[in-house]
C-alpha cells in the first residue's frame, strides 16, 4: 500500500522539536499574537492586503459566503455558480446559506472551468456570484473569467485550497478574485494540521470575516476598527463591547499551535512548491505523451505548476 502522505510536516523532526518548546513556553494557546503573525506572513507570501486565518479551509469557504451576506453584497436566493468538479465544501456553504447553487462544467483538458463554460451558463442563468475552484493546481483562462465577471457584475471568488503557489500570467492563483480561500490541512501543500485562510484586498470584507470567525464579536479587530464599529452601533462601554454580537457568525477560530506551525512551515513553502512542480513535470511528460491511453492535461500556459496531484484520465482513444 502506498500511503497518501509520508509525514505531517515538511522537515518534520525539526518542526516537532520547535513545537514542543513553543507549547512549553506559551502563556496562551487560544487565538492570539502568533495567529496575527501568521496572517501577516501569509498575506505577504500571497501578495494580498489581508489574510484572515481560520480553523480549516472548509470554514474559510463558509465564512466568506456568510461575510458577503452580512455586508449585503449578496442575498439569499441569489444564483451562485460553482465548479462542478470540486470538493464538497465548495458548494456546501452556498446551499447551507440559502443561495441557489448552479454547477458549471469543466474542460477535460484542464479539469477547470473556462470562460467558454462560464459564458454557456450565463446564457441560461443570471448568476450573482462565481465560486471557482482552481482544481489540483491548475486553471483555465482565469484572466478572461475575471473580465467576464467584472463586465457582468458577478462577484468572483477563488477556492484555491488545491493550488497554493501556482502562477498564471505572472500572478499567483488566488489573486484574481475579490477573495480566495486556502487550506492548510495535513494533506495539503503546507500543513498547520488543521487550518485555512481567506485572502482579500477588500477592507470591508476583511473586517466582516473577522467578525464571522468569532461569533460576530469584534474582539479580534484592531483598535481603530473596533472604535469605528462601536461608535456606529453606540456601544461605548468597555463592558458591553465584550458581549455585543454585531452580525451573524460562527466559532471558526484557529489557535496559536496552528499558527506557530504555519509560521515555521511558510519558510519552506517555496521549496515545497518547487519540488511539487519538479515531480509533476517528470511524471506528466511520461504519462501525457501516451495519448492513445490517457487524456493529456494542459499545463503549458502556467508559469509555475504547484500541483496537488497528478490526474490520470483513461480511455482517450
Amino acid at each position: 500500500m502506498i500511503k497518501l502522505i509520508k509525514s505531517t510536516f515538511y522537515n518534520e523532526k525539526e518542526t516537532k522539536e520547535k513545537l514542543k518548546k513553543f507549547i512549553d513556553r506559551s502563556v496562551q494557546l487560544s487565538i492570539g499574537p502568533e495567529c496575527n503573525k501568521f496572517e501577516e506572513n501569509f498575506a505577504k507570501y500571497q501578495g494580498r492586503k489581508h489574510c484572515i486565518f481560520f480553523n480549516s479551509g472548509s470554514s474559510a469557504n463558509l465564512a466568506v459566503i456568510q461575510a458577503l451576506l452580512n455586508i449585503k453584497r449578496i442575498k439569499k436566493g441569489d444564483l451562485a455558480g460553482f465548479s462542478a468538479l470540486t470538493w464538497a465544501t465548495n458548494p456546501m456553504p452556498l446551499i447551507q446559506l440559502g443561495l441557489d447553487a448552479i454547477p458549471i462544467d469543466v474542460e477535460l483538458s484542464t479539469l477547470n472551468v473556462s470562460s467558454n463554460n462560464l459564458l454557456a451558463i450565463l446564457k441560461k442563468y443570471k448568476i450573482k456570484l462565481l465560486f471557482l475552484t482552481n482544481l489540483l493546481g491548475f486553471c483555465s483562462d482565469i484572466e478572461e473569467i475575471k473580465k467576464i465577471c467584472k463586465k457582468s457584475n458577478i462577484i468572483f471568488l477563488e477556492d484555491n485550497c488545491e493550488s497554493l503557489g501556482t502562477i498564471f500570467n505572472n500572478k499567483k492563483l488566488g489573486n484574481f478574485g475579490l477573495a480566495s480561500t486556502f487550506s492548510f490541512f495535513v494533506g495539503h501543500h503546507m500543513s498547520t494540521i488543521e487550518g485555512g485562510a481567506v485572502c482579500t484586498d477588500d477592507d470591508e470584507l476583511a473586517i466582516m470575516l473577522k467578525l464571522v470567525r468569532a461569533h460576530g464579536w469584534d474582539r479580534n479587530l484592531d483598535p481603530k476598527s473596533q472604535s469605528i464599529l462601536r461608535k456606529k452601533y453606540k456601544v461605548n462601554s468597555a463592558f458591553y463591547s465584550k458581549y455585543t454580537f454585531y452580525d451573524l457568525g460562527f466559532n471558526l477560530r484557529p489557535n496559536e499551535i496552528n499558527a506557530y506551525i504555519g509560521n515555521l512551515q511558510i519558510k519552506y513553502l517555496d521549496e515545497i512548491v518547487k519540488k511539487r512542480e519538479k515531480n509533476f513535470l517528470k511524471l506528466a511528460k511520461l504519462i501525457y505523451k501516451q495519448e492513445n491511453k490517457y487524456y493529456p492535461i494542459r499545463y503549458e500556459h502556467l508559469d509555475l505548476v504547484s500541483n496537488f496531484a497528478v490526474p490520470i484520465i483513461c480511455g482517450y482513444k
